[in-house]
């Protein structure tokens, strides 16, 4: 029973990581997103700059830079702060991606029909185009938002006492065999926050599908 208790200890941890950053992402890859859309080059390099370097840098790169390689004696960042943060980050890069290619996705007609209309291009984007992208997307998102479930777990590498650090913790206090255990009960956790989310996203996808039918 100790091992699930240790484990469940990174539970909070692991969620609020996962949640929090999810939501700084969502949030911050829209304007991204239009950067990338804009007509005004120098907006639109400086937003695919910001999306490829978000991207290709590896996350546990970006966690370290956040934790060590921005402390200042005026400014520092806690761990649970940089990984909040630096994932968010991240988070925006990806989901702007998937905003992008949702609306690329949409019909070119539908650009077309608003305009001969004569409706205005934000209430355009708000009412016709961003509804029907964010079909598209959505099964895109959720699978994202499980894997930045997964990824979180890169947290405790800069000492985040999420579920896999507390696994590792309680590994090395018990170097036998029974410190894989921990490891088995935070895999089995992923697994049993992820088929909700999966499960949901597949509810979202038929609703919407019928609502467009």
């Amino acid at each position: 029973m100790e091992p699930v208790l240790v484990v469940l200890r990174g539970l909070p941890l692991t969620l609020l990581i996962t949640i929090v950053s999810f939501a700084i992402g969502a949030v911050l890859g829209i304007p991204l997103v239009l950067g990338l859309r804009t007509v005004v080059a120098p907006v639109r390099w400086l937003s695919r700059l910001a999306v490829d370097l978000l991207r290709g840098v590896p996350m546990i790169v970006w966690l370290f830079v956040l934790k060590f390689g921005l402390s200042t004696p005026a400014f520092r960042l806690s761990s649970l702060e940089a990984a909040i943060f630096g994932l968010g980050l991240i988070s925006a890069g990806y989901l702007a991606e998937i905003y992008r290619g949702g609306i690329q996705s949409v019909p070119r007609g539908q650009f077309e029909a608003s305009q001969a209309l004569g409706i205005a291009g934000p209430i355009s984007f708000l009412r016709i185009i961003a509804p029907q992208a964010a079909r598209i997307v959505s099964p895109s998102i959720a699978t994202y938002l499980i894997g930045l479930l997964k990824n979180s777990s890169i947290a405790s590498t800069i000492v985040v006492s999420e579920m896999v650090f507390q696994a590792q913790s309680y590994a090395r206090q018990n170097p036998t065999i029974a410190g894989i255990l921990p490891y088995a009960i935070a895999g089995l956790l992923y697994i049993v926050l992820s088929v909700p989310v999966a499960m949901f996203s597949r509810i979202l996808d038929e609703r919407l599908r019928k609502a467009v039918i």
